[in-house]
């Protein structure tokens, strides 16, 4: 049996049950889901600053995942904000969202489109793009326009807009997918594609897969090179308890 930890890195208890929904829907028979989130830090990720708050919490669940023996972690932002240090703390593999969508995008389509929340995460998306090697295939960027807790209030309008993107998707960027760039729109991946008849990736599922694969191919995290355990040294008051 598997035990998978899905990190929500931002303190949206909300979203971490939208996150945590999306992921046990994708998870095999035997399979168990932790879908947790920090009790500290910023209630949505929406640039560079709140990417940088949030990796400490990241780190923080992975030391607890750690030591609770789960067998690999997933983490559900689509900044994929601390996602090597992560890798470094860790045994088991750790995966993003984003690096999660934008593989199985290619695996099933040679370009595929990217709706996102707001214009300037869009940015993010394309260092994203440059960082893992997908910058040729991605035909475009989408961005609803409205914040990351807006898919939680409640009042579908944030979810009626991304349908909408993704229909202007399809029928403008010759793409043969789409990219979900938000963990906020996890639950949303089944119903488009069938409404779109395309592929439309939630990141949250496809890492969660990515994680069984590995787990069941025996792969940890490898521990040679840069991604060896962090280098021994004192850490100061807040950090101690990362050591």
């Amino acid at each position: 049996m598997s035990l998978i930890q899905v990190i929500n890195p931002n303190t949206s208890q909300a979203m971490t049950e939208t996150i945590g929904a999306a992921a046990r829907a994708a998870a095999s028979p035997g399979t168990d889901i932790i879908a947790v989130s920090p009790s500290q830090g910023v209630p949505s990720i929406e640039g560079h600053f709140d990417e940088a708050i949030a990796a400490i919490g990241v780190l923080e669940q992975v030391k607890r995942g750690r030591e609770q023996g789960v067998s690999g972690h997933v983490i559900a932002c689509f900044g994929d904000p601390g996602l090597l240090a992560a890798r470094e703390l860790a045994t088991g593999p750790v995966i993003g969202i984003a690096e999660a969508a934008m593989h199985t995008a290619t695996l099933v389509a040679t370009r595929f489109s990217i709706v996102t929340t707001l214009p300037r995460t869009l940015i993010i998306a394309r260092h994203l793009l440059q960082q893992y090697g997908f910058t040729h295939h991605c035909a475009a960027l989408h961005a609803i326009d409205l914040p990351v807790l807006a898919l939680e209030d409640g009042s579908g309008l944030a979810q009626e807009k991304v349908r909408e993107q993704c229909l202007q998707a399809k029928l403008q960027d010759g793409s043969g997918a789409i990219v979900l760039g938000c963990g906020g729109m996890a639950t949303l991946a089944r119903e488009l594609t069938q409404e779109l008849g395309m592929p439309v990736i939630d990141g949250v599922s496809a890492a969660v897969k990515m994680v069984e694969a590995l787990v069941a191919l025996g792969f940890g995290t490898s521990k040679h090179g840069d991604l060896a355990r962090p280098i021994a040294k004192p850490l100061s008051e807040a950090f101690q308890h990362l050591n």
